[in-house]
């Protein structure tokens, strides 16, 4: 672990104290600082941006809604949300060409439908109801650096706002809800890239995209292609998230300006080309690293890592948001534990580091192999021997952090993978050294804006 030394020399005479610092204000950060102001502390979330700002990640999972419950911003969310009643998957290698899941067919039945939203619009629902909460926000700030007392009595935020002025914080407790910046990550030189996944994301919104009918309107659709997956998330107001997760080697091919390899990425896909028949593209294609990473540990003297701030995995599952807002729970619990009940500090940490693994190990074991053949089988002609296609339904729910008993199932469902690789071992031979191809990382195969 890096710099960790005493901040005295860099603080001024007269710090604003806090109980807890929250540097972040997306759906973790907001989440974790309402809770915390809520139960009476003294909250500052510090957010680099203004809200509402977009954000990509348009698709919540029915586990998203009991916590939405519990902050008390469900029906704020239901008025801007498009209504997900389940998951479609698409193959061009199957006879059966779609496969629809229904969250009501899940394990438990209580959880059958989520929201498709702007993340603008949802995002700010969260950080304004921090506000309401008790949780002072400064938007346009910028946490540059944390330097934790050497004692761990707290530490000292160094944040600079947009108009160039800085200012010093001091924490008892510090909350890195910072997303894919990792700032406490980068500055203990703590984050890893993932060896077993490697993508990048291309994606803009549409007008006149083709949706189903009825129920399944708002329904996300995976299609499978020969570089990657595609998402298509439709929206309450009429736009359509697209989006490609390609693999390295294929990026690095552009050779043309990025809307033009966009199309042309959506052309090898005719299942898509089929619901864009009307469409119009009403964004400009926007390009980002998806390669998946995770940090040494969660947790530290005075401070915790939650959401994209502790690790980042495939969107897949659309499992993001879910996890930054699990990750706020919980770690809201832990922090006040750890500030009210310091005898009870060590096996609250335990708790949380096992809760904060637990989303990104389960969720990563399936996207590792989504591409393997025997595991798309599994996807496009489902079986319910065991109750196993009960249980991937609640994984694709959410549904892993309550007492709904589906582990023997999910147990009994890896099994039924590996069985079937081995029946087939030559295909999935072939598939394993295709991925290592995939996700093999290619210098300079992150991608520039246009």
């Amino acid at each position: 672990m890096t710099d960790q030394s005493s901040p005295t020399a860099l603080a001024p005479a007269a710090l604003t104290e806090y109980d807890v610092v929250v540097i972040g204000g997306g759906p973790a950060g907001s989440t974790a600082g309402a809770l915390l102001a809520q139960q009476g502390h003294k909250v500052v979330v510090l957010e680099k941006d203004h809200h509402p700002r977009f954000h990509i990640g348009e698709s919540l999972l029915p586990a998203n809604l009991p916590l939405l419950e519990k902050l008390g911003v469900a029906d704020a969310v239901k008025a801007i949300g498009m209504e997900k009643w389940g998951a479609e998957f698409v193959s061009p290698w199957h006879t059966s060409k779609s496969q629809t899941y229904k969250f009501s067919d899940a394990w438990d039945k209580s959880m059958p439908f989520s929201y498709q939203v702007r993340r603008s619009e949802f995002d700010e629902i969260l950080i304004r109801n921090a506000t309401r909460l008790g949780a002072e926000v400064i938007e346009g700030c910028r946490v540059k650096k944390v330097a934790f007392e050497p004692d761990h009595s707290g530490a000292i935020v160094h944040a600079q706002h947009e108009d160039g002025s800085s200012q010093q914080l001091r924490a008892r407790f510090v909350v890195d809800a910072s997303g894919r910046d990792t700032l406490l990550g980068k500055q203990f030189d703590v984050k890893r890239r993932n060896a077993k996944h490697n993508s990048s994301a291309l994606y803009a919104h549409f007008t006149g995209v083709t949706r189903h009918a009825g129920q399944d309107a708002g329904n996300i659709t995976i299609f499978w292609f020969d570089h990657g997956w595609f998402w298509l998330i439709p929206l309450v107001d009429g736009a359509t998230s697209i989006g490609a997760v390609v693999w390295p080697y294929y990026l690095k091919s552009r050779s043309k300006p990025i809307k033009d390899f966009f199309a042309d990425t959506m052309a090898m896909c005719p299942a898509l080309i089929e619901r864009l028949t009307h469409a119009r593209q009403s964004s400009e294609v926007e390009v980002t690293a998806n390669f998946a990473y995770a940090c040494d540990h969660t947790h530290g003297p005075n401070y915790l890592l939650i959401g994209d701030a502790f690790g980042f995995i495939d969107p897949v599952f659309s499992s993001g948001v879910m996890l930054a807002m699990q990750g706020g729970f919980v770690g809201a619990e832990t922090v006040n534990t750890c500030l009210r009940e310091p005898a009870k500090a060590a096996s609250a940490l335990a708790h949380f580091d096992r809760q904060v693994r637990l989303g990104p190990k389960e969720f990563s074991w399936f996207i590792y192999r989504l591409t393997d053949p025997a595991m798309r089988d599994m996807f496009m002609g489902p079986s319910n021997v065991w109750r196993v296609k009960e249980a991937l339904l609640s994984m694709l729910a959410g549904d892993i952090f309550g007492k709904t008993p589906i582990w023997r199932s999910i147990t009994a469902l890896k099994g039924i993978f590996y069985m079937a690789s081995a029946l087939n071992f030559k295909r999935s031979w072939r598939a394993m050294r295709q991925r290592k191809v995939n996700i093999h990382v290619v210098e300079d195969a992150e991608p520039a804006a246009r």
